[in-house]
């Protein structure tokens, strides 16, 4: 059984705005200074694991030159086009009756576009053990290792552990339950317990174990994507287009953790360790950067800093001079400049909808 990847690229990420704009997300962009964008950065850790033939990306209309440019080396025909954005089931059931029509016995890893990870070869083995686990018929999550009481993320318990394994070798545990947003007195149980991991949405399935769950907790869902495997099975791309245009719009709205996961019948989880991080906001460079000899994370561009420290910079072509300031996101796009404290980083949002409600669209 040869596993395949399917990266989720159809998000725009509002809160790293001014970087991440409709035209050009942030999955696109190389947010963290590494030198490559971040969906480039997710193909990279695949490297000896998944080859670029057998890399598939979810994406909108918008985004497929773009794909097809950060992605040479995969196939273009593999860009997956959704018609309107419904949630991480419709897209990764998409993939999976793709994948099937040409390997029914494909294992699958979802993976999103927009994380990091400190270190790949970390990454790489727990995947590796992940397909293992996936290839006896478990659906399997990497569980991340939590860091601190995050009460943003949801949380998988483990239970028993699956089998033995190996001494240096990831272990994989049954799961016991999936876990809404805890509060923060609930999330720092979670952490003191040590059976607890954030769940950061990439599992790893046999394709046909992932329908089969599909067909039995989501029927409406699997009706759909059966509508656009007849029509892929035609081999007529005209016939397929239609197809997948004419179910997408009453395919039900649902992720695939609430449709899929916390029904599914056997679920494993292999804890990871690898420094994740989501990037959901310019404050999460700061964990993810090493902060300059002037106490300053430097995401991109020339700065420089006088008595300023714990700042975080992403400048375009100016230089940005620093004075006398400490926990600020300085941000320079050229077009617009966003200056805020770090701590306040999710308002960035309401700087997105107060543009949009001005019809400033071309900011966004």
């Amino acid at each position: 059984m040869k596993p395949y990847g399917v990266i989720l690229a159809g998000g725009v990420g509002t809160r790293l705005w001014p970087r991440s704009r409709q035209t050009s997300p942030k999955q696109f962009s190389d947010i963290t200074g590494s030198g490559r964008t971040m969906i480039q950065a997710t193909a990279d850790r695949l490297e000896g694991l998944i080859s670029p033939d057998r890399l598939y990306v979810v994406t909108g209309q918008p985004y497929a030159q773009l794909c097809a440019e950060q992605l040479p080396d995969m196939p273009r025909r593999q860009i997956l086009l959704e018609p309107s954005g419904r949630n991480t089931a419709p897209a990764i059931g998409l993939a999976a009756v793709h994948i099937l029509q040409r390997d029914p016995d494909a294992i699958i890893a979802s993976l999103h576009s927009d994380h990091v990870m400190a270190s790949p070869a970390t990454f790489r083995q727990a995947l590796r053990r992940a397909v293992e686990a996936a290839a006896q018929g478990y659906i399997v999550t990497l569980g991340i290792e939590p860091t601190f009481p995050h009460t943003g993320y949801g949380y998988i318990q483990r239970a028993a552990p699956l089998e033995q394994v190996p001494p240096g070798e990831p272990p994989v545990y049954h799961v016991r339950r999936f876990l809404e947003k805890p509060d923060r007195a609930t999330a720092e149980s979670f952490l003191r317990d040590g059976s607890y991991y954030w769940n950061g949405g990439i599992f790893v399935a046999r394709a046909a174990v992932l329908m089969q769950e599909i067909a039995r907790q989501v029927p409406d869902l699997y009706a759909g994507l059966q509508q656009i495997a007849q029509a892929l099975r035609s081999d007529d791309h005209t016939a397929l287009t239609a197809a997948t245009a004419a179910v997408w719009p009453a395919l039900p709205n649902i992720s695939i953790d609430h449709g899929v996961m916390e029904g599914a019948q056997a679920v494993a989880t292999v804890p990871l360790d690898a420094g994740w991080n989501d990037v959901g906001s310019w404050d999460a460079l700061e964990t993810i950067l090493t902060a300059d000899a002037t106490g300053n994370y430097i995401a991109h561009g020339d700065v420089l800093a006088v008595d300023s420290q714990d700042n975080i910079v992403y400048a375009g072509k100016p230089l940005v001079a620093l004075v006398g300031v400490d926990n600020l996101v300085v941000v320079d796009t050229g077009d617009t400049l966003l200056i805020g404290h770090k701590h306040q980083m999710q308002k960035v949002k309401e700087v997105v909808e107060r543009l949009r409600a001005q019809g400033r669209l071309d900011l966004l």
